[in-house]
């Protein structure tokens, strides 16, 4: 091959390279499922909202339904309010709850709603979902668990306090040595 042949196809590979780092980029960021679908917009109030950001999922039943729009603080509640787009294709009862959730362990933080069983559905604008679940803060549980083992004067058992186990006792009688037949 020619020197011009190799020039193009290292071009034609770090291009390939540089799209597929952009649309990564992309993924990451939750940028890449920009939808113009028409939907309507919900409110919640959390106590904490844990990792949750703008662009976050909204999902029910595991089934991506709606993005995160905005996140502010409400001054006088000290709540944070979480406002959601919904796609229109979905509706929910008005007794819908809302729990900040995370996929997994270290996974995204995202708006878990579970419908209930009331006949009116929520409508656009204004609409609060009334109950609401708030993230679970590890440290939080964690700092818990430490301070009531510390208030209750135990301590929980270390890997190398195991109880010992009682020794054999000792065998008496006489052994056979070698077999009788």
């Amino acid at each position: 091959m020619n020197r011009s042949a190799i020039d193009l196809w290292v071009g034609i590979f770090v291009v390939i390279g540089l799209a597929a780092i952009a649309f990564l980029s992309l993924k990451v960021g939750n940028l890449t499922s920009v939808s113009s679908a028409p939907g309507y917009h919900l409110d919640a109030a959390f106590d904490n909202i844990g990792g949750l950001k703008l662009r976050a999922p909204v999902k029910a039943a595991g089934v991506v339904v709606g993005r995160v729009e905005k996140i502010t603080l409400d001054p006088q509640s000290y709540q944070a309010l979480v406002s959601m787009r919904v796609d229109q294709g979905y509706q929910f009862s008005k007794d819908t709850i809302a729990s900040i959730l995370t996929s997994g362990l270290l996974g995204e933080v995202y708006v878990g709603l579970d419908s209930g069983g009331d006949t009116q559905m929520l409508a656009d604008n204004g609409r609060r979902i009334a109950k609401t679940q708030s993230a679970m803060v590890l440290e939080k549980l964690i700092g818990q668990f430490m301070f009531d083992k510390a208030a209750s004067g135990t301590t929980a058992p270390m890997a190398n306090d195991a109880p010992k186990a009682p020794p054999k006792p000792a065998q008496t009688g006489t052994a056979i040595v070698g077999g009788a037949k």
